[in-house]
């Protein structure tokens, strides 16, 4: 897709084939680890009883068990300690069977995901979680993204949209997705601008933009007034609902006919970010068999 092709028709940039094509080209590199003698492992930390997360951590150990990558739910427990969540991290990252660590969140109170991500050695950080990654990103050196920010890069590509000397907005700077999907843009030579909760007049910034991202984790936060006519919008925001559904943070209905093209919430950045938490765990396993 080309930005200058949007006749008032909205495309839907579904990732679902997408994660399709990568869990299947996980699948096959997963297959031929064993004669290596090594079995891809991934490790998920969870210190919540937050049912959201629960719902999507089972999601990511059916989606490695359909790749043969074999998945350990630790479970800490809400009340875990800081203390406690650190000593677990630093024993799976010498723990030499594990490949990929995540660190799920949201954590208990006291626990700082930035704090405690120092603990997962980069090689291992399959979420880009730790401080070292993050910085090497942004170096333009090799490292594992944050999955979701990468998600958004893989749809673009995937979908065929063009980015070089392209303007980009990010709406939302965490470490997790804005901030690394900014790096990521500038990569493909996107000019980036990144707004917050402290940007004046948002919607003067976001008409800018002929690729829009947005992740903040607001329903409703981007309407109409917001995209420029033919713009691409990457929504991230997956806000649950009263009725166990989930919205982004783009009034969907509101750009239809105005985007050229919308990612949806769900089907949209999800099931992507998913499939390349697994692509870097047999990725990191196989350099351990070097």
């Amino acid at each position: 897709m080309t930005l200058a092709s949007a006749e008032r028709t909205t495309a839907v940039l579904s990732g679902t084939a997408l994660a399709k094509d990568i869990r299947a080209r996980v699948s096959t590199t997963a297959a031929e680890l064993p004669a290596a003698g090594t079995e891809p492992r991934l490790a998920v930390v969870v210190a919540t009883d937050d049912e959201s997360t629960a719902w999507y951590v089972r999601s990511i150990a059916k989606a490695a068990a359909g790749t043969g990558i074999r998945c350990d739910v630790v479970d800490l427990g809400a009340s875990a300690t800081p203390e406690r969540i650190r000593g677990e991290l630093g024993t799976l990252s010498e723990d030499p069977a594990v490949h990929g660590i995540v660190l799920q969140t949201p954590l208990p109170g006291a626990a700082s995901l930035e704090d405690l991500a120092t603990a997962i050695t980069p090689e291992k950080d399959v979420d880009g979680a730790n401080p070292v990654s993050l910085g090497r990103l942004s170096a333009g050196l090799p490292a594992f993204a944050p999955a979701t920010a990468a998600a958004v890069a893989e749809l673009l590509e995937h979908h065929e949209i063009l980015l070089s000397g392209r303007r980009a907005v990010v709406v939302g700077r965490s470490n997790v997705v804005g901030r690394p999907a900014a790096q990521l843009l500038l990569r493909r030579d996107a000019t980036v601008t990144v707004c917050h909760r402290y940007t004046r007049d948002l919607a003067a910034h976001t008409r800018q933009a002929e690729v829009l991202v947005v992740a903040v984790g607001k329903v409703g936060l981007i309407g109409a007034e917001h995209v420029s006519p033919g713009a691409v919008v990457i929504d991230v925001g997956t806000n649950p609902t009263e009725d166990g559904g989930l919205v982004g943070d783009v009034d969907a209905d509101a750009v239809t006919g105005l985007a050229a093209g919308l990612t949806p919430v769900p089907g949209g950045v999800g099931p992507v970010t998913t499939a390349l938490l697994l692509r870097h765990t047999v990725e990191s396993a196989w350099r351990s068999t070097a």
